[in-house]
């Protein structure tokens, strides 16, 4: 019979092989980017075209702190439109203070506005949104909103433009 004995440095091996496993499977391509979209340009056109926070956004699926977008204190009748083609994504009419720090909506201006894919990033799954037209990130969708869709669309302001009624 062997003997099977715990060590210090074995425990922290499958205890490093658990934790890396869903780091790893994080990483890779974006399916938003392997599509195809109606607005599409070079990595050096986008960069040219974007500011360097709606780039890292927009192109690079980075988050803009909470709380620092002007348009969390936006309430005036008007629509959202992306920030990287001008694809309208969202109404004033179903914007809502959600208290997280960015701009929320409970739904999208209309159904083929916004497209969503599974997200791994933060080891658990969660909806990430993207621009249909142009596959720019916009931020997530949660299920705590408020009725009738029970949704949150929780949107980096950056991704954004603000077009007044």
């Amino acid at each position: 019979m062997t003997k099977h004995t715990t060590n210090r440095r074995s425990a922290l091996a499958w205890l490093g092989a658990g934790v890396s496993v869903p780091v790893l499977a994080a990483c890779g391509g974006s399916e938003a980017r392997a599509q195809s979209y109606p607005v599409s340009y070079s990595e050096a056109e986008w960069r040219n075209r974007l500011s360097a926070m709606e780039f890292r956004v927009l192109r690079e699926e980075a988050t803009e702190r909470a709380y620092t977008s002007p348009l969390n204190d936006e309430h005036r009748r008007g629509t959202y439109h992306c920030a990287g083609c001008g694809n309208r994504l969202f109404s004033s009419a179903h914007k809502y203070d959600s208290g997280t720090g960015w701009p929320s909506f409970w739904r999208p201006i209309d159904d083929g506005a916004v497209g969503y894919k599974t997200d791994y990033k933060l080891a658990y799954p969660r909806t990430e949104e993207h621009c249909a037209d142009c596959g720019g990130h916009l931020g997530h969708r949660f299920n705590d909103g408020p009725e009738p869709t029970g949704h949150r669309h929780c949107i980096n302001g950056v991704a954004l433009d603000f077009r007044p009624a």
